[in-house]
This record gives C-alpha cells, sequence and structure tokens, in this order.
C-alpha cells in the first residue's frame, strides 16, 4: 500500500551514533517520528519499557512472531529484536514520516516489504573511532566489545545494499546529510503528488 507518509531505515554497526543522530534528527523535524521495537534483552541504565523499547519476555515474543505481528524481527547480539506492523502503518496512513532504527538484516526485510522505504547506513570513520566509542559508552566488557567489532565487519560489508550512506566522523555533518536525505525523498515527485494532492489537481495535473 502506498502510505501518504514517508519509511526511513537507519542501521550501523554498534558504536556508529546511530540513536544520537536520528534523536537529534526528530528533534529538528517534528514530522519524524520514531516507533518503539520489541525486544528480548533486560533494560539497560535508565530505559524504560516502551520508551526506548518494548521489553518482552521469550514466550511473549515468540507469540508475536507465531501472530505475523512484526515487520521484521531478527536476533542481534545473541538476543532478539522485532518492530510492530501495526505500529509502522498507523503511523504512515496517518501522514507521519516514521524512522525507524534497526540492524541490516531487518532492514533489508522492510525493503522487500516496503518498496518506497529509503535505506540509510551510518559508517564510522575508522575501525580505532569504533572501537574508541565503544570503549568510552562503558556499557560492555572487553569480550562483548570484541564481538561488536566482530559484528561490525559483517554488518558493514550490506552497506552496498543502502540507500544512502553516511560516515559519521563530525557529528554535525553527519546530521546535516541525514536532514538532507530526508529533505530530498519528501521533494520526490510520487512523494509530493501523495503530498499535496490538491496542487497537482489545481495545476491539472492529476
Amino acid at each position: 500500500m502506498d502510505y501518504p507518509g514517508n519509511l526511513f531505515v537507519v542501521a550501523a554497526p554498534s558504536g556508529a551514533g546511530k540513536s544520537s543522530l536520528v534523536n537529534a534528527l526528530m528533534e529538528l523535524d517534528s514530522h519524524v517520528h520514531p516507533t518503539v521495537s520489541h525486544t528480548t534483552r533486560a533494560p539497560r541504565g535508565q530505559e524504560k519499557h516502551g520508551r526506548e523499547y518494548f521489553f518482552a519476555s521469550d514466550q511473549e515474543f515468540d507469540a508475536m512472531v507465531l501472530g505475523d505481528a512484526f515487520v521484521e524481527w531478527a536476533h542481534v547480539h545473541g538476543q532478539r529484536y522485532g518492530t510492530s506492523k501495526k505500529m509502522i502503518e498507523e503511523r504512515m496512513a496517518q501522514g507521519a514520516d516514521v524512522i525507524l532504527e534497526i540492524d541490516y538484516q531487518g532492514a533489508l526485510q522492510i525493503q522487500k516489504m516496503y518498496a518506497n522505504a529509503v535505506l540509510i547506513f551510518i559508517l564510522p570513520p575508522s575501525w580505532e573511532e569504533l572501537r574508541s566509542r565503544l570503549e568510552r559508552r562503558g556499557e560492555d566488557t572487553l569480550e562483548i566489545i570484541e564481538l561488536r567489532l566482530q559484528n561490525a565487519a559483517v554488518e558493514m560489508a550490506q552497506a552496498k545494499e543502502f540507500d544512502f550512506v553516511i560516515i559519521n566522523e563530525v557529528f554535525d555533518r553527519a546530521l546535516f546529510d541525514l536532514k538532507a536525505v530526508v529533505h530530498a525523498q519528501r521533494l520526490k515527485y510520487h512523494v509530493q503528488r501523495r503530498a499535496r494532492p490538491d496542487t497537482f489537481q489545481a495545476l491539472k495535473m492529476a
């Protein structure tokens, strides 16, 4: 179905700055709305159920998978994450632009289901900087950091499948690039026609 809202899908290896960029974009652009994913992992730090994630038991997650409630779900770092189909489609149907932060597996699944989805991959400027960011977070053990770096090599190899690639070397520049992608998508012919049907009718372009 061709919804009035756009769907932006952002993926990145852990530590590349995906969440910081998406949060900054939403502060600047009130028309971009997040969805809250479901996960089987435990909350971290100040995370709250229903805000950062819906935290689900394995049994609850299994039931949602069987009920076809997810537009995508995947195993990531030993846990499962899923994106609610109902939440995405309701928001796009209302005309909102939806932005998802998910892993590359989920992004490629969504691309098959929503032909107009815009896929964006965030890269770090170097391996050294990626390791440094993971260490500065102070959330993971050295073993987990090494696992995340191993996974990053697999994840970044998939960047070629995405529509846009942003290198997060200088945060403000990367944020400008992300805003530019969102704005450019809104100016595409089929998107403008969908968003401004009255204008196209008035110009006898309907």
